[in-house]
């Protein structure tokens, strides 16, 4: 495939990446969180906060500050000259990193901070927790009738189930994969090696779907440093990683109203990315999937383009999406395992995939691993972003 022209294919880089403590981190507000991911991201970029001039920051639920992006950068002590602060639910991450590409690539900034943080399981009750999350739903014509965003995808995961054969051993198998990733990948929250009945007899919370079948809820940030790939040379950073394809798709907001029920937005999103890359599905090293819950990342894997649509359950049953199968993903466990702050989950998923094309991720580290692919969704399949990734050698 032919790279498109004129785009911001390989223009900018990830030259620093930062991570918080996650899982149960008590006493540290999202500021706080976001604080300690940007001061790791800046040590590992080694460069000063007054170097950054953008800020991209994604909404925080158990924030008070709806301008998130630009309380953050008051709390870190400088005024970028470009910030905002986005909502596109489970998206968020792989939107924030498409549009700092574009800023940067367009010249409204030089180094764009792309952060997010969450206190989901301190700073909030369980019950403020779930409702932070049901209370984004259609008020008039979904809540009344009993549809939080959980039983969104558990519509889909029926339909596919129907329509395919999936079952619920193919469902638990991704859950059971990506703890088995979490087990070799530090301060991760859940290690604890799980099997598929465990899954099944895990209980049921909205089916198909067991409690092992969900995301967790946790506390954790994630930031990094986006510039330009000429000022990523003249810096002299080790191993930049270049933002080399984008893609988004929006395709409803309410759930009787998605197109179909077994295809999604992803579709398209990954199209556009892999056009603009310059590559396709095969060519992809390692992912970092979107994993609210086991039915998302089959289907996921279907519209991507790593398997055909209906084969994803036998595809992941088959081992295809770990160590030595077609596309090692969410190798640091996802949010059914490592960590899941809410909007920011997604960043965890970039951390890792960042990590592992500079070769960095020890005992998990993805052999050869050169060009990546991260994918965001949320809402019920409604919001759906996908970046690229690739090293110098993608270029």
């Amino acid at each position: 495939m032919k790279p498109a022209n004129d785009t911001m294919r390989g223009k900018t880089a990830v030259i620093g990446a930062g991570i918080s403590a996650v899982g149960k981190v008590p006493g540290r507000s999202p500021l706080l969180l976001a604080a300690d991911a940007t001061r790791k991201a800046l040590d590992d970029a080694g460069i000063g906060k007054e170097q950054i001039d953008g800020v991209l920051a994604c909404s925080a639920f158990a924030s008070p500050f709806h301008r998130f992006g630009v309380a953050f950068s008051e709390y870190l002590g400088i005024q970028p000259t470009f910030c905002n602060t986005l909502q596109a639910s489970g998206a968020t991450g792989a939107t924030m990193f498409n549009i700092a590409a574009a800023a940067i690539a367009a010249g409204l900034a030089e180094t764009v901070l792309v952060v997010g943080g969450d206190s989901l399981l301190t700073g909030l009750s369980p019950d403020l927790a779930l409702r932070s999350m049901t209370e984004s739903r259609d008020q008039q014509y979904e809540m009344p009738f009993g549809i939080p965003v959980a039983n969104t995808f558990a519509m889909t995961a029926h339909r596919h189930m129907k329509e395919f054969g999936t079952t619920s051993e193919q469902l638990a198998m991704v859950a059971v994969t990506q703890r088995e990733h979490a087990r070799r990948t530090p301060g991760a929250q859940m290690t604890k090696p799980i099997t598929v009945a465990d899954v099944l007899a895990s209980g049921m919370v909205t089916t198909p779907y067991h409690k092992l079948d969900c995301s967790l809820i946790s506390d954790g940030a994630a930031a990094f440093l986006v510039t330009s790939a000429a000022r990523a040379k003249s810096l002299g950073i080790r191993a930049p990683v270049y933002i080399l394809g984008g893609g988004e798709c929006y395709t409803h907001e309410h759930i009787f109203l998605m197109p179909s029920l077994t295809a999604t937005g992803a579709v398209q999103s990954s199209r556009n990315a892999f056009e603009m890359a310059g590559y396709q599905p095969g060519d992809v090293d390692v992912a970092g999937i979107y994993d609210c819950f086991t039915g998302t990342v089959i289907m996921m894997l279907e519209d991507l383009g790593f398997c055909p649509k209906g084969e994803g359950g036998r595809f992941v049953e088959d081992g295809q999406m770990t160590y030595g199968g077609a596309i090692p993903s969410n190798t640091h466990g996802g949010l059914l395992a490592f960590a899941h702050s809410g909007v920011p989950g997604a960043l965890f998923h970039f951390y890792e995939v960042i990590l592992q094309l500079r070769g960095e991720c020890g005992e998990r580290q993805v052999n050869d691993a050169n060009l990546g692919l991260v994918h965001s969704l949320g809402a019920g399949f409604a919001t759906n972003a996908t970046t690229i990734l690739g090293t110098e050698a993608t270029l």
